[in-house]
């Protein structure tokens, strides 16, 4: 009986190595130099080659799996690290601080990202006889998780469409369809459940993430937002940093610096006149928020930022 056993773990780990293999030999092919495509829509392979420097950007909800490295994501206070034996989700979009940590010319940094279309999870919860779930408010909205074989193999095989071209229209949305029914079925089923509720409280933190994306150069008050979702304050913020890991104020402010970096690398803008179209009435207070976030002066970030789009191998 134990050695059926054993026969079945060895059987198990020798699919999952054939599988992370095939994976790692995919995305290699499909990225034969450092850089990000969307060979699919919705499907975005990554691969980089050196250990980078934080990454600040907007996550939009998806399913991500390392092949090879190992990266990490922080979420306001939160520290999320995840490898080829994990994987993560996320259910907002988010603003987000991420870093490679493990990556070299011989073994670069390989990635694989799905997003996740909240109505397509809801009709697979409902087709597979999932319940709505009790209206929460408090279910964060990132977490990492063990990759199990079942799912890796369904990642294999979505990526095996770049080389079908013809037949990828026709079995991605079955495969995909695949890859979130396992994901309801696992350890973060909860967190997809709880975050498709049509009636419970999370919407009003959806509500409240969209609100405060809007109109970033107006001053936005909390208050304000909390009488427009039918909430109290205190509320707002307990269920919104449960949620993100940040206050809605922390929240607002990192998207305010992410378009003013953006602002500043695509329009030419200097600083001055970046703050005053974000809302900003004293540029040295802008310039401190911006130090405190990216760990530079405006006009040093982005001379940065601009010498390693010249430069990338640098």
């Amino acid at each position: 009986m134990m050695d059926g056993h054993y026969q079945q773990e060895d059987r198990e780990a020798s699919r999952r190595k054939l599988a992370h293999q095939e994976l790692v030999e995919r995305i290699l092919r499909a990225l034969p130099e450092d850089g990000v495509i969307e060979p699919l829509k919705g499907l975005f392979l990554a691969r980089v080659s050196t250990p980078r420097q934080r990454v600040h950007s907007v996550v939009k909800p998806s399913f991500c799996v390392i092949a090879q490295g190992r990266k990490e994501i922080w979420l306001g206070n939160s520290r999320y690290l995840y490898d080829p034996d994990h994987y993560l989700i996320a259910t907002l979009e988010l603003p987000r601080i991420s870093q490679i940590l493990e990556a070299s010319p011989e073994r670069p940094y390989l990635s694989f990202r799905l997003e996740l279309d909240p109505a397509l999870v809801y009709e697979v919860m409902l087709n597979a006889g999932q319940s709505v779930p009790s209206p929460r408010m408090d279910v964060r909205a990132m977490d990492v998780s063990p990759l199990d074989t079942d799912l890796l193999d369904a990642v294999v095989r979505l990526v095996r469409l770049l080389d079908a071209p013809d037949e990828a229209p026709a079995l991605m949305p079955w495969i995909t369809r695949e890859i979130v029914f396992r994901l309801l079925k696992g350890a973060q089923g909860v967190r997809l459940r709880h975050l498709t509720t049509l009636n419970g409280y999370t919407p009003l933190i959806a509500r409240a993430v969209e609100r405060l994306r809007q109109d970033l150069n107006l001053p936005l008050r909390v208050e304000d937002l909390a009488r427009e979702l039918g909430m109290s304050v205190s509320g707002l913020h307990h269920h919104f940093k449960a949620v993100t890991s940040m206050s809605p104020q922390q929240f607002r402010k990192q998207l305010r610096l992410q378009e003013a970096r953006r602002l500043m690398l695509s329009e030419n803008l200097d600083a001055a006149s970046t703050a005053y179209r974000l809302g900003y009435h004293d540029p040295a207070h802008f310039s401190r928020e911006y130090k405190s976030l990216f760990g530079n002066s405006p006009v040093r970030d982005i001379q940065r930022l601009r010498e390693e789009t010249l430069n990338p191998s640098a």
